[in-house]
């Protein structure tokens, strides 16, 4: 199946490893230009160079910087001519403090990186973008079930849900889609550390998988075929969903 992929040109946040990564491996391996970001331009630049020179350009940005979201798009139309979509993933808050815990600067810190640097790069590159456009959002099972241990993930990650079906509601008459897409327990470095947190990983993921109807956990190339897929001309239909790619774990319809 031919995605269109070919030539155009993405946004990937968050993508020096795992998710992010994984997403802009299957764009490039489509035919597809990406911007990808870290935390660091190092981090940035050796992931753009795993996914090969003429294909792929690292900046080391923080979404939680009001500049970052023009300097990014900016850095796509200079440098591969154009800007056809972004994927917003931003890496996970701290984990397993209690509610009660935490304080009102983590609070603060979260909104700014999780919440309010998404939404910014997502209303800039709504103004970017023309029609076939696409803007998707890499939020958490947590959008619609609470996770234990991930109270700042479960506080801001249905709001951005919420924000991106109102974003979809007013750009889809321009031609633009927006929706999420909700991983649940994919195979990542940051899921290998959550399960750790019960103090015995492994007995945390044989737990885990017994309750998913796969019976195992996600790998990331899974999650990145399905993030380009979305993002792709194949999916021109799909926006203001939430979609989970979870193995079959979310038990509502």
């Amino acid at each position: 199946m031919d995605l269109g992929l070919k030539d155009r040109v993405y946004v990937i946040t968050g993508a020096t490893r795992g998710l992010g990564f994984a997403a802009a491996e299957a764009l490039v391996a489509d035919g597809a230009k990406v911007v990808v970001t870290g935390r660091t331009d190092e981090a940035a630049t050796e992931a753009a160079a795993q996914l090969g020179a003429g294909s792929a350009v690292g900046v080391g940005a923080d979404n939680a910087a009001p500049e970052t979201a023009a300097r990014l798009i900016e850095t796509a139309k200079s440098r591969f001519g154009r800007f056809d979509g972004v994927l917003i993933s931003v890496g996970g808050p701290p984990a397993g403090v209690p509610a009660d815990s935490l304080s009102d600067e983590q609070w603060q810190s979260a909104f700014e990186t999780v919440f309010l640097g998404a939404v910014r790069l997502a209303r800039t590159a709504a103004g970017e973008l023309g029609e076939g456009g696409v803007i998707a959002f890499v939020l958490s099972g947590s959008v619609h079930e609470p996770i234990a241990g991930l109270t700042l993930s479960n506080g801001l990650r249905p709001g951005l849900a919420g924000f991106a079906k109102t974003l979809a509601n007013e750009a889809g008459p321009l031609g633009i889609r927006v929706l999420g897409l909700l991983p649940g327990r994919i195979d990542t470095e940051r899921l290998q550390y959550l399960d750790s947190l019960s103090g015995d990983g492994d007995a945390a993921r044989e737990r885990n998988e017994s309750g998913i109807p796969l019976r195992r956990y996600g790998t990331p190339e899974e999650f990145g075929r399905t993030a380009a897929f979305v993002l792709s001309p194949a999916a021109s239909y799909l926006t203001g969903i939430m979609l989970p790619v979870d193995g079959g774990a979310r038990r509502g319809f």
